[in-house]
């Protein structure tokens, strides 16, 4: 009996140091996995069109990681470049006006293609805030990401009834990859400080992680 209070010691020693471990090992072990998984299926879909004198497989013993990857990043990066010409930007037009002649096509392509130009504009501050809105009843408060003031014909209506209106997303816990697009009154969603990425982590973790706040204190003036 003397013993117990011993045996306990050692088996919460042993548990703080597995959990520790944990904690240590299983980020770094996902983040391998999901990088891994990125290359084989970038490697998966550009490989099959790497004329076969081209792909080092064809010489060597052993499959290369990530060859497809890196053929995809300098063909983006090429047809980037080209696009930036005259004579490049002449093909691309050719090539889009050909899609917007094209029934069900031509929707999608413009779907896309704006969705791209909004996201990745180097200027565009889309979903680059967070902030807190009552849903899904009053007193019950959800983390959303704000995607900008609404246009057109939202804006349009919203604007005779004198109310101002922001986009906003609302993803799900864990998963934040789907969610709901929501019109919100401009003057009842509050703005965080936390950062984008921090909105993520706190979402993902379901509210486990919890960004770093400093108080922003108002000067007195003397």
């Amino acid at each position: 009996m003397t013993d117990t209070p011993k045996s306990e010691g050692i088996a919460t020693r042993v548990r703080n140091n597995f959990l520790t471990g944990l904690i240590i090992c299983a980020p770094i072990a996902i983040t391998i996995w999901l990088t891994w998984t990125f290359i084989h299926w970038a490697d998966s879909w550009v490989k099959p069109y790497i004329p076969a004198r081209y792909n080092p497989e064809s010489y060597l013993k052993f499959a290369v990681p990530g060859f497809g990857l890196l053929i995809a990043v300098v063909f983006i990066t090429i047809i980037g470049f080209l696009g930036k010409n005259l004579i490049g930007r002449s093909i691309v037009n050719f090539g889009e006006s050909i899609l917007r002649r094209t029934p069900m096509v031509r929707t999608v392509h413009s779907s896309i293609k704006q969705i791209f130009e909004t996201v990745l504009q180097e200027r565009s501050t889309t979903f680059k805030k967070v902030g807190l809105i009552q849903y899904p009843s009053p007193g019950l408060w959800s983390l959303v990401f704000i995607a900008g003031d609404a246009k057109g014909e939202i804006a349009s209506r919203f604007d005779r009834l004198g109310q101002e209106m922001v986009t906003v997303f609302l993803p799900p816990t864990p998963v934040p990859t789907a969610g709901f697009l929501l019109f919100v009154p401009k003057k009842d969603v509050i703005v965080l400080d936390m950062s984008a990425e921090d909105g993520a982590k706190l979402l993902i973790s379901g509210g486990l992680i919890t960004p770093d706040y400093v108080e922003k204190t108002t000067p007195v003036d003397a």
